[in-house]
């Protein structure tokens, strides 16, 4: 039977090993494979990226539409947040019974449906829960991805490939960040009515349809994660998809290892994530603080207030939409950097690096906003270098963190939790991720109105600061090991 212990079915393997060549020509067809259905995968990324992103272009818009003051736009836009909490906490466990593929299937429709409802709102109340909906794909996409490509990639590629993850994650911001533009360029601003009568707010939405439907379809031709189908006993479909992903000779050694991994008495469940003592194990607080750190340094007040933020100190709509941009192609820019050098120089100097330079960059950021002026129409007023110094040091800022916590805290989610504890892990440092961005994107229009954008920027820089002593204290490199290996 399929749901048989891999030790009374392995004898099924009597094959004989491919010839060299055969070999060698099958690992390059694997390794295609890989590439491919992590490719497929990283879809989900690039809308978890734009679905973060649109919001940007569009706060303008819905102040209009729906006449918010400024905790009403706070909410607006952080109300999406909340759904990927729920999103990331409740897809790490319904993945380990329902699989990674099909989370990520029920991610795409949601996708669908919330672009679609957040374009057509009528009112705050409406367009909250569509936001919600998109959040909670968002949170499963945000963990099943990165999950999804570790389970199936080879240890030397893992790193490089779920970098690839979030190159997609900040292409989709970037996308997102030119679909805006030129949109509120073609229609005059995003509150302008523009096709069919439907302001160019609401096709800033719309645009997302058309890459989750494409997700969709594909989620349809790859394989199951099969450590996944080695949890749920289905050990026949494990079988045949690590064939297809490794060769005929790694299948029984690779079943064996990932079998030894996982509770022989049953399924993974939470409270493996507590000690003997029961108390949450050491790896389970080393993810909550890597989730929650990357938020509290506040790379998303850049990501969803961008526009709002420079528009702030002085520069016109379509300026900060286009400086939008610039920091999205300088994003992109880091992440390929750090594709080069994650599985060569590890994951925790890297991390250090991010850390020290965010911290840097965010006190030249502070220092150029504590220098602004309130100006006739009580928007701060920077002087030429001063806004330079700002423009610079806060792009300074988006390269550092998106070739360091960017990436590599998705990376160390992705592989650092045990089989046993992995879709657990990941739901509880998903929810502390998500948690912390919802607090952070919440309380800054408040922050902004209350001590400035220096002060602000300042709460962020301390926790820059603070992230250095604990990747020291409490990060370990897993570049090069196995999944199986991660329980040490």
């Amino acid at each position: 039977m399929e749901t048989n212990r891999l030790g009374s079915i392995t004898m099924e393997a009597t094959e004989s090993l491919p010839q060299a060549g055969m070999a060698e020509e099958q690992s390059t067809a694997s390794l295609g494979f890989i590439i491919l259905i992590c490719s497929v995968a990283t879809i989900g990324g690039f809308l978890f990226g734009f679905d973060s992103g649109v919001i940007n272009g569009t706060v303008a818009g819905l102040q209009e539409a729906f006449d918010s003051d400024s905790a009403g736009t706070g909410f607006n836009v952080a109300s999406m947040l909340l759904g990927c909490a729920a999103g990331a906490f409740f897809a790490g466990r319904l993945a380990d019974l329902w699989g990674r593929r099909q989370l990520l299937l029920l991610a795409a429709v949601f996708f669908v449906i919330s672009a679609w409802g957040s374009g057509i709102a009528g009112g705050s109340a409406e367009f909250v829960f569509y936001r919600i909906l998109g959040g909670l794909a968002v949170g499963a996409a945000s963990v099943m991805s990165p999950a999804y490509i570790s389970e199936v990639a080879p240890a030397a590629w893992r790193g490089r490939l779920i970098t690839i993850n979030q190159i997609a994650i900040i292409s989709g911001l970037f996308a997102a960040f030119v679909s805006n533009y030129l949109l509120a360029q073609t229609a005059g601003s995003a509150s302008i009515s523009w096709w069919m009568g439907f302001e160019a707010w609401r096709w800033m939405f719309w645009v997302e349809i058309l890459p989750a439907a494409i997700f969709f379809v594909s989620l349809l031709w790859i394989p199951e994660s099969p450590r996944y189908l080695v949890l749920s006993r289905r050990t026949r479909r494990a079988r045949k998809v690590l064939r297809r992903l490794y060769g005929e000779g790694s299948v029984e050694s690779k079943l064996r290892d990932i079998d030894a991994s996982i509770a022989a008495d049953h399924r993974p469940r939470l409270s493996d994530l507590l000690d003997k003592a029961g108390r949450l194990r050491p790896i389970v607080w080393a993810g909550i603080g890597l989730a929650t750190f990357q938020q509290l340094v506040g790379i998303n007040v850049v990501f969803y207030y961008g526009a709002v933020l420079w528009q702030a100190v002085g520069f016109s709509e379509a300026d900060a939409l286009l400086i939008n941009i610039i920091s999205g192609a300088v994003s992109i820019a880091a992440c390929v950097i750090t594709l080069s050098l994650i599985d060569k120089i590890g994951r925790k100097p890297i991390l250090l690096a991010g850390s020290f330079g965010m911290a840097m960059t965010l006190a030249l950021v502070v220092m150029a906003f504590t220098s602004a002026d309130i100006g006739a129409d009580g928007k701060l007023v920077l002087s030429d270098s001063m806004g330079l110094l700002a423009l610079v040091a806060a792009n300074a800022y988006v390269f550092f963190f998106n070739g360091s916590w960017g990436p590599v805290m998705w990376t160390l989610l992705g592989e650092m939790f045990p089989n046993q504890i992995r879709g657990s892990g990941l739901a509880v440092a998903g929810l502390s991720q998500w948690g912390s961005n919802f607090v952070i994107t919440m309380t800054f229009p408040l922050l902004l109105a209350g001590i400035g954008l220096a002060g602000a920027y300042g709460i962020y820089l301390l926790f820059a600061v603070l992230s250095i002593p604990f990747v020291v204290r409490m990060v370990r490199e897993t570049m090069g090991r196995e999944l199986e290996q991660m329980e040490g």
